[in-house]
């Protein structure tokens, strides 16, 4: 005789039964799609009807949004209604695991007083902003950081990106092992007028809670007169994922090295400081300089290896910092992006990199 189905096994199947058809309903809410078939990266969500709540949808739905960002290194979330900071903060806290968002960042405005969204760095509209992995000069990263668009600009200001698995793939294994070995050294000078200022950066004017948090946090430090801060810090050039395990190109050599500054900017710089002075400058890990032919192979590279797209009001894009670098296009008129970061990791909990990789 065939044995019937406790009450218990029956109540369970059914909720087990209920959940599957949940999870396919919350699937269905939205479709994944390239904005070229030959361009895996970012992977585009869209939603399937009007009125899909994005904050809600991701928050039942974050181990699928987790997988494809291993995979993909960067979503883009398109045509769903974010339309004010405070749906995007919701939404940004929704794909973190802990919903936690870094508010302790001091080279960028924020958005309004006690939010954890920021404005894109203000740089001069008709310069390029060029790829790096956000905080990689620094001892602590955010591992994802998002991008809204409230306002797109009349013409350019794309946010191209790179996948740095291929960067580190393609990159001359000569160079590859060099940057792995030494590491790199990351100088900047805090010089009042130019650049965010010390207090701004360090969100304090107390010198003593500056230099205790530079010994904390392993950056050598000279005070330079009353007003001048000078730290160095040696960070990765060279990274492997803590969760998927990929090698990755990792750091912020384009951002700070002094090759890739416009030529009437760098001669400018030069006829004021000397090449130590600089605001920002990067060394190898050693102090020695890094040659200008590394680093115009390096920016080549990155050029073509760039992924462009143009946003759209409301659309927000969610990038693994350390799986993908990004940059910003020159553009005219206004432009309108916010920034978010979550899930800070440390460097010294960074698996290691073996060498000669």
């Amino acid at each position: 005789m065939e044995k019937r189905p406790s009450l218990k096994e029956s109540l369970r199947k059914n909720i087990r039964e209920k959940r599957e058809e949940i999870n396919l309903a919350e699937m269905s809410l939205t479709r994944a799609s390239y904005l070229a078939p030959e361009e895996p990266m970012p992977l585009v969500i869209q939603p399937t009807m009007q009125g899909v709540n994005l904050a809600s949808w991701a928050s039942n739905n974050r181990e699928y949004i987790q997988n494809q960002l291993a995979v993909h290194g960067a979503i883009l979330f398109r045509n769903f209604v974010v339309d004010s900071p405070v749906k995007f903060e919701e939404f940004a806290r929704s794909v973190s695991n802990d919903g936690e968002l870094f508010d302790e960042y001091g080279d960028l405005p924020r958005d309004t007083p006690g939010a954890k969204v920021y404005h894109s760095t203000p740089y001069p509209a008709d310069k390029s902003i060029l790829f790096h992995n956000e905080s990689s000069h620094m001892h602590r990263w955010p591992m994802k950081i998002l991008f809204y668009c409230v306002k797109p600009a009349e013409e350019g200001g794309a946010t191209p990106i790179i996948d740095c698995r291929k960067t580190y793939q393609a990159l001359d294994p000569t160079i590859r092992r060099l940057m792995t070995e030494k590491k790199l050294m990351y100088v900047r000078n805090f010089i009042e007028g130019l650049d965010v200022s010390w207090q701004q950066f360090f969100q304090t004017s107390d010198k003593k809670k500056v230099e205790d948090y530079c010994r904390k946090a392993g950056i050598d430090f000279e005070w330079k007169g009353e007003h001048q801060l000078t730290t160095r810090q040696v960070c990765q050039a060279v990274a492997r994922h803590p969760m998927t395990g990929d090698m990755l190109f990792f750091n912020q050599i384009q951002l700070h090295h002094i090759y890739c500054l416009d030529p009437d900017v760098k001669a400018s710089m030069l006829s004021m400081f000397s090449e130590h002075d600089l605001p920002r400058n990067v060394y190898y890990g050693d102090g020695t300089p890094i040659e200008d032919s590394v680093v115009a192979e390096i920016s080549e590279m990155y050029d073509q290896q760039a992924k462009r797209f143009q946003w759209q009001a409301g659309d927000v894009i969610l990038l693994d910092n350390m799986m993908v670098a990004h940059s910003r296009d020159p553009f005219k008129g206004t432009r309108k992006i916010l920034v978010a970061m979550a899930e800070i990791v440390h460097q010294k909990d960074m698996p290691p990199v073996p060498l000669g990789s």
